[in-house]
């Protein structure tokens, strides 16, 4: 219970701070983007401030064994950049380009009700539905 209370209060600040500061709005993330024309660099300070947070969030993380809510510490540990994660990457920001979403402030701007945000998230889904099966039909093959 009190991991499901965690997630959701996670979730909602997460939500918030993308209200908050705009990010939810895929103009203002197209703006960022369009450093040719009238560039927004208000998406580089959340993305600092974000990393700023994340670096000392995983500093502690690192010396932890628990989380906490009493939680194994389930840490990352691969480091090798392999072609998949580049494709993905690539996939990942030529859609992110594309819409103006990523999938946080896609999350949103469907509860919001914004119907772009229906389409993104509905593309999300489906791909990672693809992604599945054809890493299910991989496995299959390889056993």
């Amino acid at each position: 219970m009190k991991y499901s209370l965690a997630s959701l209060f996670a979730g909602l600040l997460f939500g918030f701070g993308l209200i908050v500061s705009g990010m939810a709005n895929p103009e203002k993330v197209l703006g960022f983007l369009d450093i040719a024309g009238l560039w927004d660099p208000s998406l580089a300070f959340v993305m600092g401030g974000a990393i700023l947070v994340g670096v000392f969030a995983f500093a502690l993380a690192r010396k932890r064994t628990l989380s906490f809510l009493g939680f194994e510490m389930k840490l990352p540990t691969n480091n090798r950049i392999e072609k998949r994660l580049v494709i993905g990457s690539l996939m990942f920001g030529i859609g992110w380009g594309i819409a103006g979403f990523c999938p946080g402030p896609g999350l949103v701007a469907l509860g919001a009700g914004e119907f772009k945000a229906v389409v993104f998230v509905g593309s999300m889904v489906a791909g990672m539905i693809l992604f599945e099966a054809i890493e299910r039909k991989k496995a299959a093959s390889a056993a």
